[in-house]
């Protein structure tokens, strides 16, 4: 998992809150699935910019999924405004899957 982030303690505060975040159809956190690209933060304009995508362009949940990725920012960060940005570039691909990704879709 190479997530791009120019502050890495909140980085990891963040994606803390994210594993909560579940892809509804595959019942895995957007963390573990690799949705996840990039979290940036502007401390002094109190704004956090996440990049990610979505397991494909037309995923009937993509909407759910990014609302759900807002608010759990959103909640972590308080006084942040959160921009949640989708990209397909690069486009997902199971290779992004996390080793724990792995284990629990082979369950």
């Amino acid at each position: 998992m190479n997530i791009i982030t120019n502050n890495t303690a909140k980085c990891s505060m963040g994606l803390d809150a994210l594993l909560e975040v579940l892809d509804p159809e595959i019942g895995l956190n957007v963390v573990d699935l690799g949705l996840i690209y990039q979290l940036d933060f502007d401390d002094l304009a109190k704004n956090v910019y996440c990049s990610m995508t979505l397991t494909t362009q037309f995923c009937p949940m993509g909407q759910s999924i990014t609302n759900g990725v807002k608010n759990a920012l959103q909640n972590t960060f308080a006084d942040y405004t959160i921009e949640v940005e989708l990209t397909f570039d690069p486009a997902w691909s199971h290779e992004m899957i996390s080793e724990e990704g792995q284990i629990f879709l082979n369950k």
